[in-house]
């Protein structure tokens, strides 16, 4: 089974759609303002679908463009300027940043409550101890497709390979809350090959083309591919999709798999912040 990323999103998108028609009768708009610093391609592009898919859900989108050699105070203060814009909902800085600018000062300096990519120390700190929080967006996509496959995960063995802070840790809290056991892998693990073997769940994200090869993969497991790279033109995931798709249960492609769920979810925590204030 290949998990279509584009369907299940655009499900969540037709649900949001109606959402924000509810309270634009109310006379109201949620807002998300995006800060791109730079001409990084990649990012370029993902802020350009994010301000699409807001436009077609009914969310008011700005992005805020800065030159790469911005000053990080200029920075600091137009995130100042917007916590403080009771029409702004949500507050998204797109990563990565130059490398002149403090990346966790900025973070640190979001609203909690305006913190639509759950970044924020208080966000991080809500998750892993199980409170209500604001989830970053590529790893609640990853949830919403490994449960399109598996509705109950109770004492599913997860295998999640990369611990970053964008996806691997906040991977791991999310499925330790639906009670199954967790594994990380990182660069100093040892034996990945079958560490990723006993995996019900696997979760690649390390960013490294194709290193998890189809004899990796335990028959029948749920196999969810964060990587993007690219080769020759094309965009690879971490896993070897020919060599895996017939050996796992189910399987992201890349591209089509976590890309539209992450621009989905960020659209869904831009009206969870919406419906915080306004409540």
């Amino acid at each position: 089974m290949i998990i279509d990323g584009k369907k299940i999103s655009e499900n969540l998108i037709k649900e949001l759609k109606k959402e924000i028609s509810q309270i634009n009768k109310k006379g109201k708009t949620p807002k998300l303002s995006v800060i791109l610093i730079g001409d990084y391609p990649p990012s370029k592009i993902y802020v350009n679908n994010k301000e699409k898919k807001a436009k077609e859900v009914g969310i008011r989108s700005e992005v805020i463009k800065y030159p790469n050699d911005i000053e990080e105070s200029k920075v600091l203060e137009k995130i100042k300027a917007l916590n403080n814009d009771s029409n702004v909902n949500g507050i998204l800085v797109q990563l990565p940043l130059p490398g002149h600018i403090n990346k966790e000062k900025i973070i640190n300096a979001i609203d909690p409550n305006k913190d639509v990519d759950g970044f924020h120390p208080i966000n991080v700190g809500k998750l892993s101890s199980g409170d209500q929080s604001i989830v970053p967006c590529t790893p609640l996509g990853c949830l919403y497709l490994i449960k399109s496959v598996e509705k109950n995960l109770e004492g599913k063995h997860a295998v999640i390979l990369g611990r970053s802070n964008l996806n691997g840790k906040p991977m791991a809290q999310l499925l330790l809350k639906e009670n199954c056991t967790i594994t990380i892998l990182h660069s100093k693990s040892k034996n990945l090959d079958v560490e990723c073997k006993r995996a019900d769940i696997l979760v690649a994200a390390v960013g490294v083309s194709q290193i998890v090869k189809g004899n990796w993969i335990k028959k029948d497991a749920v196999v969810i591919d964060v990587g993007i790279n690219k080769e020759n033109g094309k965009l690879i995931g971490d896993v070897d999709f020919e060599a895996s798709k017939n050996i796992a249960k189910a399987i992201t492609p890349v591209p089509g798999g976590v890309g539209p769920m992450t621009i989905a979810c960020l659209l869904q925590n831009t009206v969870k912040c919406f419906k915080k204030s306004n409540t």
